[in-house]
């Protein structure tokens, strides 16, 4: 008995065991916060498990568990898996095509009793260790525009059946894969080019299509005639102005229309076009007709729209500098933001502890990202260490845009705060990552493969 609770002990980092203690319990009082009341008997509640909060101590304890398992298991079962376990999590996202359960519009969940499981939460995991397992081939020469292909189809493959379950916002997660391939020499180039479309993106929800694609035709010519000595002794360079060019157009002119028409939900669409003060132009002329003829109705359903992201601000602006304290927030026990307990926990947070608690909060997310990152840079195996900038990707993201989405900096995608938002998925999923992550650390020593 001493020796196992030894082996489960040994060489594991202990700082980041204690980061996700406190973070998870944190958000069990946050959802605790938000759902109890004061005639509730809590005792009662909290083991019938039907109340959020009482599920999600129950998910707590097979975390627990699982992390217990995780850590007892051989290192060598998680790069001799990866490519099995992500098979097995493609097969799962195909299959809520047919046993899938529809939840606020998106049909990404397969039930499975006490809880619903999201394919696309957990093929987080075994995408993260693929790619591990791919990087650190011998036979895989990341300088290659091959090996680079097959990298990038390895992370975002899933975000295509993402896409077809409207679940765009988990969709995009998967572009934080992105930084242990640019740690693993992916050519920046490349994300310099990604991120001017993304720059091109953000400046056609401010402009019109035709006004955006007149300007581009005007950089275009402008950029040819103050080009055209060099152009006389490179003709290549023409033919990059051109391309750039047709491709910008192409982008703004139909991806972009295709995205919001049929990538995005309507209303995330709107509250997109919202944030920048504009109507979203990518809707039917029905619509459009209709919203003119009835100034009203059209004002009623913005509000409508954005009643999350207000209530979310205002119940973050009114806990100042040290909160309401606990049990005494108004908003948030007054629902008057809805979803809090998941994607809006962080108001909870600002209404309960104030500046000071998302402050707190805040730190405790920053100091887990830089102890992974540390983590990460100790690795003797590429295996490890990939793995290991994958989690922190992917926990940076979540992180980033789930605070900016509820201040109001981002629009509201779905996506939920690490370790915090209610949730088994979302709370099991973190849970393997990171486990993961110590026990190979706990074996760096070994060179896995």
């Amino acid at each position: 008995m001493f020796q196992k609770k030894t082996v489960i002990l040994r060489g594991k980092d202990w700082v980041m065991i204690w980061l996700y203690a406190i973070i998870v319990i944190f958000g069990l009082l946050c959802i605790f916060s938000v759902e109890y009341k004061s005639n509730d008997d809590f005792f009662k509640s909290l083991f019938e498990f039907k109340k959020n909060y009482s599920k999600q101590f129950l998910y707590m304890i097979i975390c627990v568990v699982l992390a217990t398992f995780i850590l007892l298991t051989d290192s060598k079962f998680f790069t001799a898996t990866p490519n099995i376990l992500y098979i097995l999590g493609i097969l799962l996202m195909m299959a809520t095509f047919v046993v899938g359960k529809n939840v606020n519009g998106s049909k990404s969940w397969i039930p499975l009793g006490f809880m619903n499981l999201q394919p696309v939460e957990t093929c987080k995991i075994f995408t993260a260790l693929a790619l591990a397992k791919y990087l650190s081939r011998s036979d895989t020469d990341f300088s290659k525009s091959r090996s680079q292909l097959i990298a990038s189809g390895i992370c975002f493959l899933p975000v295509v059946f993402s896409i077809l379950q409207n679940e765009t916002g988990l969709a995009l997660v998967y572009f934080s894969f992105l930084l242990p391939m640019y740690r693993e020499g992916f050519p920046p180039g490349y994300l310099v080019f990604g991120a001017s479309f993304g720059v091109l993106l953000v400046i056609t929800l401010l402009l019109p299509t035709t006004t955006l694609i007149i300007s581009l035709s005007v950089i275009a010519v402008l950029c040819i005639y103050f080009l055209k000595r060099k152009i006389k002794r490179n003709k290549g360079l023409l033919l990059i102005i051109i391309g750039l060019w047709m491709l910008s157009s192409f982008f703004v002119g139909v991806a972009v229309p295709f995205l919001f028409k049929h990538v995005f939900q309507k209303y995330q669409a709107d509250r997109i076009f919202s944030m920048v003060g504009r109507d979203n132009p990518f809707v039917d002329a029905a619509t459009v007709e209709l919203n003119n003829a009835d100034p009203v109705s059209k004002k009623a359903k913005t509000d409508k729209e954005n009643y999350n992201v207000k209530q979310s601000k205002i119940a973050i602006g009114s806990g100042g500098l040290l909160g309401k304290g606990f049990l005494k927030g108004t908003q948030t026990q007054g629902d008057f933001v809805p979803e809090q307990h998941t994607d809006f926990i962080f108001t909870s947070v600002g209404e309960n502890f104030g500046f000071v608690g998302s402050s707190i909060l805040m730190l405790l997310y920053l100091f887990m990202l830089l102890r992974i990152v540390f983590i990460a840079e100790r690795q003797r195996s590429t295996f490890s260490r990939v793995y290991a900038y994958s989690v922190a990707g992917i926990l940076f993201f979540h992180i980033a845009i789930n605070i900016c989405m509820t201040i109001g900096l981002a629009p509201v995608i779905g996506i939920t705060l690490p370790l915090m938002s209610y949730g088994g998925s979302s709370l099991l999923t973190f849970t393997i990552l990171i486990f993961i992550l110590i026990k190979l650390d706990a074996d760096r020593q070994m060179v896995l493969r």
